[in-house]
């Protein structure tokens, strides 16, 4: 997967267009529906997206906080910007801002009620500082939840297993060291480690015939 900076951004910019279309396919929103649940948000709640991308997580946000709420996506990738920008001049929205930096640091005083990375982890070389700066920024009692990919141990999804290895080779080619998907699911666990370790409640669910994982965690007192 990659890590370096200026491929990530060389990467998502060329693809932003394909990957706001993808990020909207049918059936997706129901994932995206899920993790925003997860997030236990109320009206007034302040909610930050790391690596928000074209904004399609906006809209489930946002009806969750109300227009006394605030969402905040971070994004590194000019493109991908360009998009959610544009999302949020249509829809009107006036409290959802934008922030062009790196996830890993993002420039976000807390503390907020929730955070969210969705499809994300999985970029950096080791996601547990990230995921521990970002529960950081949570209240007590602030809520996270990250949402990923990974190969399915399905008997029904096996035939569909070799198609996700392609696709996550395609979008992030591995080093030689080990294949992209063995790279993204070991980060993925740790992410979800990073959680288990530092929010006292927190679960994991799987969906979409086991391809899509959901882990959260409640920051405690």
């Amino acid at each position: 997967m990659p890590d370096d900076v200026g491929a990530t951004q060389s990467f998502y910019g060329r693809w932003a267009r394909f990957y706001d279309w993808l990020a909207t396919a049918p059936g997706v929103g129901s994932w995206r529906e899920r993790a925003a649940d997860a997030l236990g948000l109320d009206s007034g709640d302040t909610v930050v997206e790391m690596g928000c991308g074209t904004g399609a997580n906006f809209s489930y946000l946002r009806d969750r906080v109300g227009p006394d709420g605030r969402v905040v996506g971070v994004d590194l990738t000019r493109g991908m910007l360009r998009r959610a920008s544009e999302r949020i001049d249509r829809a009107g929205w006036r409290n959802v801002h934008l922030a062009r930096a790196d996830a890993r640091r993002p420039p976000v005083d807390g503390p907020v009620d929730a955070v969210l990375a969705t499809f994300v982890v999985g970029m950096f070389a080791d996601p547990r500082p990230a995921v521990e700066r970002w529960i950081d920024m949570l209240v007590p009692g602030g809520r996270i939840a990250l949402l990923n990919a990974g190969r399915s141990d399905r008997r029904v999804a096996a035939p569909l297993n070799l198609g996700f290895r392609a696709f996550v080779r395609a979008a992030a080619p591995g080093d030689g060291r080990e294949s992209p998907s063995e790279s993204l699911e070991r980060r993925v666990a740790t992410a979800r480690d990073a959680v288990y370790s530092n929010c006292p409640a927190h679960g994991f669910e799987e969906f979409g015939l086991g391809y899509l994982g959901l882990a959260w965690g409640v920051r405690g007192d």
